[in-house]
């Protein structure tokens, strides 16, 4: 009996607990789940979230060097990542005399921000929904080879005409087992240099033990900073 009891109670316990699924597109952020967010505490209005005409959160998440990500902190095009996303970049600045990643390293002025041979930084510009298009290009009539080569050609036609001359760069994924298609345009800057970093001790304190762990101890942190022209690019 007391066994029925206890079964019963942790199912009672187990039905309140409720967590909010699904992926959003943030192209879809106000249509699908804006006013939920606004009522757990959002502040944010959609389109300062997301928006292709004016600046918005989106505009200050990026990739760094393909395998992280990191945040734009200041006008100046600072950008903040974790201490392991810098590691490959830091540790190619260093040398015998000058090991940065064992020291650390502030740059005291901007002539003193070192650049590395290979780091980039992705922004994300825009995405919208190329299903139909793509779909449209096959039928139930094909074989899966004749489907593949279709929608493959039509993907290298869409993410060409959308690369403005090779200043962006595009990529089509597929979604839903290929019944959706969306197209996202990123644009790439490639001088990007090490501001700050605090020594390895620091930065990388607990190693990977503790980078799977809460609470951490670490300073786990790197700063850089993207430069631009005048036009931007």
């Amino acid at each position: 009996m007391k066994k029925v009891v206890l079964f019963l109670t942790m199912c009672l316990m187990a039905f309140p607990v409720r967590a909010d699924e699904g992926m959003w597109f943030l192209m879809f952020i106000e249509r699908l789940n804006h006013r939920d967010m606004e009522k757990m505490g959002l502040q944010l209005t959609a389109e300062e979230i997301y928006s292709i005409n004016h600046h918005s959160l989106k505009d200050a998440i990026v990739q760094f060097n393909g395998g992280c990500t990191a945040e734009i902190v200041s006008k100046e095009g600072l950008v903040l990542t974790n201490h392991h996303c810098g590691y490959d970049a830091i540790a190619e600045l260093s040398t015998a005399e000058q090991n940065y990643l064992k020291d650390g390293f502030w740059a005291k002025q901007r002539s003193a921000e070192m650049k590395p041979k290979s780091l980039y930084v992705r922004f994300f510009v825009r995405m919208d929904d190329v299903s139909k298009r793509i779909l449209s290009k096959v039928n139930d009539k094909m074989t899966e080879t004749e489907r593949n080569k279709a929608i493959q050609q039509e993907i290298a036609l869409i993410e060409k005409e959308n690369n403005e001359g090779g200043k962006y760069t595009v990529s089509v994924r597929p979604f839903f087992q290929g019944n959706e298609y969306y197209y996202f345009v990123y644009q790439d800057y490639t001088d990007v240099r090490l501001v700050g970093t605090p020594p390895e001790s620091v930065g990388k304190f607990g190693g990977d033990t503790d980078n799977w762990e809460w609470p951490r101890q670490t300073g786990d942190f790197s700063m850089f900073r993207v430069y631009a022209d005048k036009d931007g690019n």
